[in-house]
């Protein structure tokens, strides 16, 4: 009975999440550990050489500066975003996370870095097209979605009669898009001007009157109330600078 219930609590202890670290821990650490997904630019793009950049590569390095610690990078994904950071495998999401109320019933966010919405983008000569929820909701419309996030909520909830063409790697899609496999994707409008500005007269933001709904941007964080302050003071100050802005119209 003894070596059953050591063997029992060893799984159990296996699978318990470790626990998350405050701001104590990771300034007696010497190390802040942001999660990127690494697919999403503006915010954070992964090179070929396993590199990472983007604007939120830029902002990770001026936080950890500011907290004198060292910056680790931890590669996740958009469908293991939440279980990584429950599972303490980084102390702070950063690269493009939207706010949503599961999200904040798991962790702290930062105040927002800005506000976005959801803006469909298509090949250039069906810009005049997909201007419409309901112009999109169509049989034989493909729907472009990555795996995950909030895109692919907002398909479900809104595209049930469209072919919705799921895609593990964010950046896989827009090839999809200007190759013909799919026809659409709707995602934030800070990606779908990014993608425009880098596939000129291939890809185009459709012409919408105003994005389909209205959402917050911020860096998602294990609870810690002096964790959350010391970002929510560095958010301000970037924003307050500029220095924000700038770095995403840095990023190529």
């Amino acid at each position: 009975m003894r070596v059953v219930l050591s063997a029992c609590l060893a799984f159990v202890v296996g699978i318990v999440p470790a626990a998350a670290r405050s701001l104590a821990d990771i300034d007696a650490s010497g190390t802040l550990r942001v999660g990127l997904t690494g697919d999403y630019p503006p915010y954070s793009l992964r090179r070929a050489d396993g590199a990472f950049t983007g604007a939120d590569v830029t902002m990770a390095r001026t936080l950890a500066a500011a907290l004198h610690v060292r910056l680790e990078i931890v590669a996740t994904s958009w469908p293991h975003l939440a279980a990584d950071l429950k599972a303490d495998k980084f102390d702070i999401a950063m690269g493009g996370v939207s706010v949503t109320p599961d999200r904040a019933a798991i962790g702290d966010f930062s105040i927002p870095v800005m506000q976005d919405g959801k803006r469909p983008i298509a090949r250039c000569a069906d810009r005049d097209r997909y201007v419409s929820l309901a112009a999109i909701d169509r049989h034989e419309v493909r729907v472009a979605v990555n795996r995950g996030g909030t895109n692919e909520r907002f398909a479900h909830a809104h595209f049930p009669h469209a072919q919705l063409v799921a895609r593990a790697n964010n950046q896989a899609i827009f090839a999809d898009l200007a190759a013909g496999r799919a026809d659409v994707m709707v995602t934030d409008g800070a990606e779908v001007d990014y993608q425009a500005r880098r596939h000129p007269r291939v890809l185009c933001a459709t012409r919408v009157t105003a994005p389909f709904d209205r959402f917050g941007k911020a860096y998602w964080m294990t609870r810690d109330q002096r964790l959350k302050a010391a970002v929510d003071a560095f958010v301000r100050k970037e924003l307050a600078s500029g220095d924000y802005q700038r770095a995403l119209e840095a990023t190529p």
